[in-house]
């Protein structure tokens, strides 16, 4: 597998605090932060800190789905294998995902927030691939913008490999 790195360390932190800085505008300083889990536990970290920075005190909490699997390709149907714990109704809350693909994770998520009477529900992707998208849905919040190319790194993996990369690469198969 080759790779090249499409986005590096210092410029995903620049990137982080801008988001950041944006973000604090726009929602209020306790809001619940849900990180959809595995992908983005690295991006969140650091966004978190970034928030807080910014004069934001987030609460943290997980959902973890699941719509790849081992593949490149996403099955197309959303799995939710853990949930967050506690009640969300009237919470304002920013959704945070490593990337937005086909939109699927996002929409089940927030869909599922909905449905239990959160309150605003902001929405944030590190990285956006807008061209795959299968669910109509527009992110609130993006750091960067993509073509159709498949990557991995800063939390975002191939096949349950490479999260740990402090930067994000492009794959060529």
């Amino acid at each position: 597998m080759a790779t090249s790195v499409l986005f590096d360390e210092a410029t995903i932190a620049r990137r982080i605090d801008e988001l950041a800085a944006a973000i604090a505008r726009e929602v209020p300083a306790d809001v619940l932060v849900v990180g959809l889990l595995k992908g983005s536990f690295v991006f969140l970290a650091d966004l978190v800190r970034a928030l807080h920075r910014a004069g934001v005190a987030p609460q943290v909490e997980f959902m973890r789905l699941s719509s790849y699997g081992l593949g490149m390709v996403s099955a197309g149907e959303v799995h939710l294998l853990a949930d967050i714990p506690g009640d969300v109704a009237g919470r304002p809350i920013l959704l945070v995902d490593d990337i937005a693909d086909t939109g699927r994770s996002l929409a089940y998520a927030t869909a599922l927030l909905r449905q239990r009477d959160a309150g605003p529900i902001r929405t944030c992707a590190l990285v956006d691939k807008p061209s795959r998208r299968e669910v109509a849905m527009e992110l609130d919040f993006v750091g960067f913008t993509i073509e159709d190319i498949f990557i991995a790194g800063y939390g975002i993996d191939y096949a349950e490999r490479y999260r740990e990369l402090p930067h994000i690469v492009a794959v060529d198969k």
